[in-house]
C-alpha cells in the first residue's frame, strides 16, 4: 500500500472505516501497490527524500571533521612527546660515546662504547652518592608526610578559638623566600654541632610543611566527621582517630606528599652544596656529586674532557624516580583528583 498524494478533499467523503474527511484535510489513505506491498503512510503527505540527503550529508562532514580533529590531536601530542623526549635521547645517546664524541649531537651514535657503563663505577663513587641521596630522600619524604599530616589533622579536626588565623600564619609562611631563612638555619645546624652531616638535610622535616600541611588539610576536610564522632563514643583517642581513621583514609594524599618530597631531596642541589661540602667526596649526594664530577673531569681544572662518565651518571640518577612514579602514579592521579573535588 503507498499514500495518497491527491491533495486536498474539497467534499465530505468516506473514508474506510466509515469515517468522514472533512473539507481542505490531506487525503492519506493507503493505496494498494503492485505485488501487495505496502507503504506506511506519511502523515504530512511530504516526500522525506531531500530531507533525509540534507541529514546524510551533515553526518558525513561531522565524521569528516571528527576524523581531522582527531589526526591534529594525535599529531600535536606526539610532536610534544618528542619534543620532551629529546633531552632524554640525546642523554641516553651521550653515555654511549666516546670521549671524543659526546658532544657531536648525533642521537645514534657512530661508535657505541657500551662499557661505560661499567668504567663509571670505577671512576666515580656512584654507589656512595646513590646511597646518601636515598637515605636522606627516604628520611625526609617520611618525617614530613607523617608530621604534616598530623598537624593538618588538627586543623581539620579541631575547633579552637584562633584557628583560621593560625592556620592563615601558616600559609603565609609559604611567601617567605628561602634566601631569607638560609642564614638562620646555618647558625642553628652550626650551633647544634652537626655540620658536615645529613641531619640539616632531613632534620627540618620533622616540623612539617606548610604546602604539605595546606594539601593534606584540603583532603581531611572532604571527609565525614561523622565517622570521627563514632569512633570517640566508642572510646578511640584523638590520636587514635588519626592513626586508625584520617590517614588511612587519607592514604592517597599522603603518599603524593611522599612522592613530592623524595623529588625535591633527591634533586636538591643547594643543601648539600651548604651542609656536605667539608668532607670527602664520597659523603656527597647525587646532584653535589655530578657538579664535583663536572669539574673532576673539566679541562680547565687538569681533567681530560671524560664527560661520558658524567652523562652515565646522570642518566642512571634519574631512573630511581622513574621507578617511584611508575609505582605511584595510580595514588598521585587518584590524590589529585580527589584533592580538586574535595578542596
Amino acid at each position: 500500500m503507498s499514500i495518497n498524494a491527491q491533495g486536498p478533499l474539497t467534499s465530505r467523503e468516506p473514508l474506510q472505516g466509515g469515517g468522514v474527511a472533512e473539507a481542505g484535510a490531506v487525503d492519506v489513505r493507503p493505496v494498494d501497490l503492485p505485488g501487495n506491498a505496502t507503504a506506511e503512510p506519511d502523515p504530512a503527505g511530504v516526500p522525506e527524500t531531500a530531507p533525509r540527503r540534507i541529514v546524510a550529508g551533515r553526518s558525513t562532514t561531522q565524521r569528516v571533521l571528527g576524523v581531522a580533529n582527531q589526526v591534529v590531536r594525535w599529531v600535536l601530542m606526539i610532536g610534544l612527546a618528542l619534543l620532551f623526549m629529546y633531552p632524554f635521547a640525546w642523554l641516553l645517546a651521550a653515555s654511549l660515546k666516546p670521549r671524543g664524541q659526546v658532544f657531536d649531537n648525533r642521537l645514534i651514535p657512530r661508535t657505541l662504547v657500551p662499557s661505560n657503563y661499567v668504567e663509571v663505577w670505577h671512576q666515580l663513587p656512584l654507589t656512595n652518592w646513590v646511597f646518601n641521596s636515598v637515605l636522606i630522600a627516604v628520611l625526609a619524604a617520611t618525617f614530613v608526610t607523617l608530621s604534616s599530616s598530623a598537624v593538618a589533622f588538627g586543623f581539620a579536626y579541631f575547633r579552637f578559638p584562633g584557628r583560621n588565623i593560625l592556620f592563615s600564619v601558616l600559609l603565609g609562611t609559604m611567601m617567605l623566600p628561602g634566601a631569607v631563612t638560609l642564614v638562620p638555619n646555618y647558625l642553628i645546624w652550626k650551633y647544634l654541632g652537626w655540620l658536615g652531616t645529613t641531619v640539616p638535610l632531613w632534620g627540618g622535616t620533622l616540623f612539617g610543611s606548610a604546602f604539605y600541611i595546606f594539601l593534606m588539610r584540603q583532603f581531611y576536610l572532604g571527609l565525614s566527621r561523622d565517622l570521627f564522632e563514632a569512633a570517640r563514643v566508642d572510646g578511640c583517642s584523638y590520636f587514635g582517630l588519626f592513626r586508625r581513621i584520617a590517614f588511612p583514609l587519607a592514604l592517597p594524599s599522603a603518599i603524593i606528599v611522599f612522592i613530592f618530597e623524595f623529588q625535591a631531596s633527591w634533586n636538591n642541589f643547594s643543601g648539600p652544596l651548604i651542609y656536605l661540602n667539608f668532607g670527602s667526596p664520597k659523603g656527597y649526594t647525587v646532584p653535589l656529586g655530578i657538579s664535583y664530577a663536572m669539574t673532576l673531569y673539566s679541562p680547565t681544572a687538569g681533567g681530560h674532557g671524560d664527560y661520558q662518565f658524567v652523562m652515565v651518571a646522570s642518566l642512571l640518577v634519574t631512573l630511581p624516580m622513574l621507578v617511584i612514579f611508575a609505582f605511584g602514579q595510580r595514588y598521585f592521579i587518584e590524590g589529585i583528583a580527589a584533592g580538586s573535588v574535595k578542596g
